[in-house]
């Protein structure tokens, strides 16, 4: 046993659960963990600008690299409510991270201190576990049940707020014993499987729907080896974008009102049956029940065990890890497949292969401004597939996965289901900081980006560099066009005329914000760009300066004011806007995008 501060033991304990990076901002009430960080000297710190920034930083960390926890950490009070917006979006996508507050010591408590704010009631709605430890013996093992909790069952985040008087209580701890507890994972059961498949086998069009908890169990190579043995295409959600690569012959597209492919919603609605794996059946991905659900059964395997009958009731459900599920699918169907038992699916994937080849909607615009489906097209041909990319909400996000093709698992690092304007730049530095080899594209829409746009500085500070993509068309894009809805335009207009940009400087003075002074001023590297020529020269740009340099660098696309992107209220009725493409008879798939 050794005596320490509380604050010692509790990096101690992070570090023997595995914890090398923090993201956070020092302050008086969190300075007794920072000094304990400092001296154990085990686990690294980057300095974000803002404590929601530090949040997403966290959460780009942990969904960046399997078994991974980011870590972020700030004082006391507004530090606390800042992370809530972090801890809402880690919650809603079942992403673990540990958020560390300081707080006022516990006899100032409930007495209205300076920045002594009941941070344990207010996350609690948005976290697995939130917990104010009062006394400091207690430290150690709260951060234990912390690693166990955020790794147990479903994922998701802790918040944990330390006094600052506990923090600096001396305590008896051993870290030459410490084990973290057993992590807790449901399995399914062979009599599960073995039902499931039944079921699946007296399907005549069956697909497997392959949420982002393949992703975080990271059995994407298990549901490629199923989806094989049996035949069945995949529908990957939009968080399961990657767990099937995009040119595998039984990809099937994705499907939704925003973020899916034509094909996609095409096969969804030509199937009878549908196998859920790993997802929550989230309304972009369903539409209504009635419309999703119709002609067709259901069964949904989730970690979750509330999480299946919540949105339908399937016609059965397993509550299972994903890996755990998967890996007893594939061995049953191996038996099954040895045993000529499972049926021939050749015609209904050649059916679904034809809508994949000629289904496509039209990218291949001269226009200048440029429309964003030409940017999307020409960002395919420059990045390759070890590409990952990385995006919150807008139209920006559901061009990119309407667009974009994704050929790897965590390649498609995209907040879903809380949609935070200004995820993109800290999540960005996340996933870089937790991977200094990954070829890193952030896609935002100019308001997106402008939300937390001082976090570059942290990119130019601790030299995380990547490629960030900014579509700039000077709008609420996503906003103008649901507002057709109204007969309005009201208030989602971010132009204006700057000033301080030369009048020769047409048009982006009419856009308002000079996007490459306030990149540069934070110390990165910015091109603006107009025509779809110039982009790969800016890209080209761009990888040489990010080698250079070590920075970010921002490409800024102007484009023309007003796209409607395809979207729609059922997966049968999507308004597709602009023009289609026409696909020859002998044209590839990967081409029929690209083709007027």
């Amino acid at each position: 046993m050794a005596r320490m501060t509380a604050a010692q033991a509790a990096v101690w304990v992070m570090e023997k659960e595995g914890i090398t990076q923090a993201f956070g901002i020092p302050g008086a009430a969190i300075n007794p963990l920072y000094s304990a960080l400092r001296k154990q000297g085990t686990i690294a710190h980057i300095l974000a600008r803002h404590v929601e920034g530090a949040s997403h930083m966290a959460e780009g960390y942990t969904r960046a690299v399997a078994g991974n926890i980011g870590v972020c950490i700030g004082t006391s009070g507004p530090a606390g409510t800042d992370m809530i917006t972090g801890l809402y979006s880690a919650q809603a996508d079942s992403i673990p991270i540990l958020c560390i507050t300081g707080q006022a010591p516990r006899a100032r408590l409930y007495k209205e201190d300076f920045q002594a704010v009941d941070i344990e009631s207010i996350s609690k709605p948005v976290t697995k576990w939130s917990v104010t430890v009062r006394e400091p013996a207690q430290v150690p093992g709260t951060f234990q049940q912390a690693f166990h909790l955020m790794r147990s069952g479903r994922p998701g985040p802790v918040l944990i707020d330390l006094p600052f008087d506990v923090q600096m209580a001396e305590i008896e701890f051993d870290p030459d014993t410490y084990q973290p507890l057993p992590v807790y994972k449901p399995a399914a059961s062979r009599a599960q499987v073995e039902k499931a498949l039944d079921m699946l086998q007296g399907a005549e069009r069956p697909l497997i729907v392959a949420g982002g908890g393949i992703i975080n169990a990271d059995a994407n190579d298990l549901l490629v080896e199923f989806a094989e043995l049996t035949g069945v295409p995949v529908i990957p959600t939009l968080m399961g974008w990657g767990a099937i690569p995009d040119d595998h012959p039984l990809m099937a597209g994705m499907c939704g009102l925003q973020t899916s492919h034509r094909y996609g919603n095409a096969t969804m609605l030509a199937s009878d049956f549908v196998l859920g794996i790993g997802n929550r059946w989230a309304n972009r991905h369903t539409g209504s029940v009635d419309v999703y659900t119709k002609g067709r059964k259901f069964v949904h395997v989730d970690i979750e065990p509330t999480q299946i009958g919540r949105v339908f009731a399937p016609d059965f459900g397993i509550v299972s890890d994903a890996k755990l599920a998967l890996e007893l699918f594939v061995q049953v169907a191996r038996e099954r497949k040895a045993a000529g038992r499972l049926p021939d699916r050749g015609q209904w994937v050649a059916q679904c292969q034809e809508r994949k080849r000629t289904m496509h909607r039209k990218t291949n615009f001269d226009s200048v401004p440029m429309k964003p489906q030409r940017v999307y097209q020409c960002m395919n041909r420059a990045f390759d597939e070890d590409t990952c990319y990385v995006s919150t909400i807008g139209l920006s996000q559901i061009a990119g996965a309407q667009f974009l093709h994704v050929y790897k698992p965590r390649h498609w690092i995209n907040c879903g289901q809380a949609g935070p304007l200004g995820w993109t730049v800290p999540a960005a530095l996340g996933v870089r900081a937790a991977d200094p080899s990954r070829k890193i594209v952030a896609l935002s829409g100019d308001y997106d980006f402008q939300f937390m746009i001082e976090e570059l500085a942290v990119g130019a500070q601790f030299k995380l560099p990547y490629i960030h993509m900014v579509v700039n068309n000077s709008y609420l894009g996503l906003i103008r066009q649901s507002q057709r809805g109204f007969d309005m335009d009201y208030c989602v207009q971010l132009g204006f005329d700057n000033i301080n940009m030369p009048e020769t400087d047409a048009p982006e003075r009419a856009y308002g914000v000079d996007h490459v002074k306030v990149v540069e001023g934070l110390g990165c590297k910015a091109i603006r760009v107009h025509r779809q020529e110039e982009l790969r020269p800016a890209i080209e740009q761009a990888e040489a300066w990010m080698k250079e340099f070590q920075v970010p660098v921002v490409i800024e696309v102007i484009l023309e004011r007003v796209t409607n992107i395809a979207m729609g209220t059922e997966i049968d009725a999507i308004n597709e806007f602009e023009p289609l493409a026409e696909c020859r008879a002998d044209a590839p798939t990967a081409v029929c995008a690209m083709l007027d």
